[in-house]
């Protein structure tokens, strides 16, 4: 893997070699990672990865025709084929009106914010299988738990360096580590499991591994035993855990390609709440050591800290350049892209701001509810807004969590839900989209 210094300086050849070939634009962005693994189960050792891998692609433009490729070879010969295929590619792509660079005037200029993503640790595989076992030795001491689906910890660095040919030449590196443990309480039909998992950018941010494996155990054990709940119409409580994926599915109907193609459950609500006053939802590239943080997007604008949500209206899209010439705007800052094919556009480090009251207090005029600590399935429609999936967790009565349950379904609409969303003041920055718990009135719950 090359240093950010040296991948810049491959990306910006492997532009000039576009550009004497013929380019009349071009881009190329290098991806370099290598990651450490270890995963133990009983006690033992299970197994232990290693990768390592580089990667570098080139958009070629000849007007509105351009050809996107990539090679996971650097040598000088390889890349030389590479510009040649991807010439012969753009000359007989169709011609795509919204093709094109970003704009130049718009380019980051200097050098990007220090966002803190790289720690510069390495720890080692002995390490790594240190902590993996005192998290499942912690979770296998709880009562209750019968068996382990294993524990893992893991350390990984990526570098990602940008060029174009309008003269933007940029790279930064990110550190990554992670430690889960999966348990399993119960025995026979009645068994459950659950898990816990954390993620940083810097190694003295992970959570204590007793701490990871004796939440995924209490969470297995809490699990057992599960009743029924009766259908109807009620409050559904999400964890944490699990309301972040609902503004998963708002930033998806917030991306320039979703409004663009109208496929969208958005469209047509620029002007309008979609979420109560007090609802603020914020994306913030910039936050030192986030997980998506980053100086720069992936056409080389700058990237800036934004509401998405204001007072429970929406502010706007989230653009790549091609979205925005599409719809007659500039583009955001929020391109997203890998190697290979055109850019997208996503958000970075989003969070609901946090509420007034507790989670005890967000619950407590709750006569019979549910709170959900687990969803499953896809059942949502970006188009409609239509929700519909799998849920488990505990049912709540009298304004108190009570017993398990299970074999749930909970459906509603995105837009009916968003108006009806509460958030507690119990928000925790883990995650890359990070929440309060969160309350939606009126959701649909079948049961028993």
């Amino acid at each position: 893997m090359l240093t950010v210094k040296d991948a810049e300086a491959r990306a910006a050849a492997l532009i000039a070699m576009a550009a004497k070939a013929g380019a009349d634009a071009a881009d190329a962005l290098y991806i370099g990672d290598a990651s450490t693994g270890i995963h133990v189960r009983l006690g033992e050792l299970e197994d232990v990865e290693r990768s390592e891998g580089e990667t570098i692609g080139l958009r070629f433009f000849l007007g509105r025709r351009s050809a996107s490729v990539s090679s996971s070879d650097l040598s000088d010969d390889a890349l030389a084929a590479l510009v040649e295929r991807a010439a012969a590619m753009a000359r007989e792509a169709p011609e795509d009106p919204w093709a094109g660079l970003a704009p130049e005037d718009m380019l980051l200029k200097g050098r990007g914010p220090d966002v803190a993503g790289d720690d510069g640790r390495d720890p080692s595989p002995a390490e790594l299988k240190e902590r993996a076992l005192a998290a499942e030795d912690a979770a296998r001491a709880v009562a209750g738990v019968t068996n382990s689906e294993g524990a893992n910890a893991s350390a990984g660095r990526t570098v990602v360096a940008l060029a174009t040919s309008h003269g933007f030449v940029q790279g930064y590196s990110s550190s990554s580590y992670g430690s889960a443990a999966s348990v399993i309480a119960g025995t026979g039909g009645g068994m459950q499991r659950d898990h816990e998992h954390a993620s940083t950018r810097h190694y003295e941010d992970l959570d204590d591994p007793a701490d990871i494996g004796r939440r995924a155990a209490e969470r297995a054990v809490a699990r057992l035993d599960p009743g029924k709940l009766p259908s109807g119409r009620m409050p559904v409580v999400f964890d944490e855990r699990v309301g972040a994926s609902l503004l998963s599915h708002l930033i998806g109907a917030m991306t320039g390609s979703a409004i663009a193609r109208k496929t969208s459950f958005l469209l047509g609500r620029e002007d309008r709440p979609v979420f109560g006053e007090g609802i603020t939802i914020l994306d913030d590239p910039h936050r030192p050591r986030g997980l998506r943080s980053k100086p720069f997007d992936g056409e080389g604008l700058p990237t800036a800290p934004r509401a998405l949500v204001e007072a429970g209206r929406l502010t706007g899209w989230l653009l790549d350049s091609a979205s925005a010439r599409q719809l007659g705007l500039r583009p955001t800052g929020h391109a997203t892209r890998g190697v290979g094919g055109s850019p997208g556009s996503g958000a970075t480090n989003v969070h609901l701001a946090a509420g007034t009251v507790s989670r005890d207090e967000l619950i407590a005029d709750i006569g019979r509810g549910l709170y959900v600590t687990e969803l499953i399935g896809q059942g949502v429609n970006p188009v409609t807004g239509d929700y519909s999936r799998g849920a488990s967790g505990f049912i709540i009565e009298n304004g108190a969590i009570a017993g398990p349950v299970a074999e749930i379904t909970i459906a509603g609409n995105l837009v009916d839900m968003f108006l009806q969303l509460t958030p507690a003041n119990d928000l925790a920055f883990r995650r890359a989209i990070n929440v309060p718990t969160l309350r939606v009135d009126g959701m649909t719950v079948a049961g028993a």
